[in-house]
């Protein structure tokens, strides 16, 4: 503790900020004279809004806007504000408890800041990390040590590419892994046929479970590779938005009203109009 950082005036009108944000979301919460829909939510009702936030967050940062970037971290903010105003309505938590849990969660995490713990380099501050949060959950070496239950945990909360690339690394540095990446081009050779003869001849849940494990050796191939597959989708489908726009801004009627050759045509112009701006 004797290492936290002392508050500057600047804090001070940070702390008036957030406190006028905390006022005005229980003015919206409140039964005299609030607001119909904010009273109305629920936490399960918000929880969507708080995944759509947070992909708003990334996208705005992907986009180096600072202003883009400043507006959807408010928007973030506010659905942790609105969720911690109903919990403290409903006498469950408050925001001063969500501020100081994860304030002491930093601390005791970061020996090595707030402590006397040493490190030498960023595979030991993980190690530590690890270590501290088994002992928080009060699991025994033994079940921390346990694989099963982290990769369940990356497959319930974290979005399906991002879930399997954490659960490929976890499981590699398990020992769950080839001896060479020729060996994960076969895996993908050997699940494509797969795939191939499910969609040929069985049945749609089949069929689904086929795709995904062509899916899952595709993100053990980009691990191999050091590329994220998230993003590689992401940029995927940007192009694809940003080659119809050129097709739209050209086209002299809707494109259903093409001919397939005719689409063809505009696509293959669009994509060589921005692979020049790329260069």
């Amino acid at each position: 503790m004797s290492n936290l950082q002392k508050s500057t005036p600047s804090d001070t009108t940070t702390l008036a900020a957030l406190q006028q944000l905390i006022d005005v979301v229980a003015q919206l919460r409140s039964p005299n004279g609030g607001c119909p829909w904010d009273l109305a939510q629920t936490p399960q009702s918000l929880a969507p809004y708080a995944i759509e936030e947070a992909y708003e967050v990334v996208d705005a940062i992907r986009s180096g806007e600072t202003s883009a970037i400043k507006e959807e971290l408010g928007d973030l903010l506010l659905q942790v504000v609105l969720q911690a105003q109903i919990a403290t309505e409903e006498s469950k938590f408050s925001l001063k408890e969500v501020a100081e849990g994860i304030t002491q969660k930093l601390i005791r995490r970061h020996p090595h800041v707030f402590g006397d713990i040493k490190v030498q380099n960023i595979n030991e501050v993980r190690q530590n990390w690890e270590q501290i949060k088994a002992m928080e959950k009060g699991e025994s070496a033994t079940s921390h040590q346990q694989l099963s239950p982290k990769l369940n945990r990356y497959a319930r909360t974290l979005p399906p590419l991002t879930g399997g690339m954490k659960i490929s690394e976890k499981a590699a540095a398990a020992g769950l892994e080839w001896e060479n990446v020729d060996g994960v081009w076969a895996k993908f050779h050997e699940e494509l046929a797969e795939f191939q003869q499910a969609i040929a001849q069985e049945t749609p849940e089949r069929q689904q479970a086929e795709l995904g494990d062509l899916l899952f050796v595709l993100i053990n191939l980009a691990r191999w590779y050091h590329l994220d597959p998230a993003e590689a989708l992401q940029g995927t489908n940007q192009r694809f938005i940003q080659r119809l726009e050129l097709m739209e801004a050209v086209a002299d009627r809707p494109l259903s009203d093409y001919k397939l050759d005719e689409l063809e045509t505009l696509w293959q112009q669009a994509k060589a109009q921005l692979s020049q701006h790329l260069e």
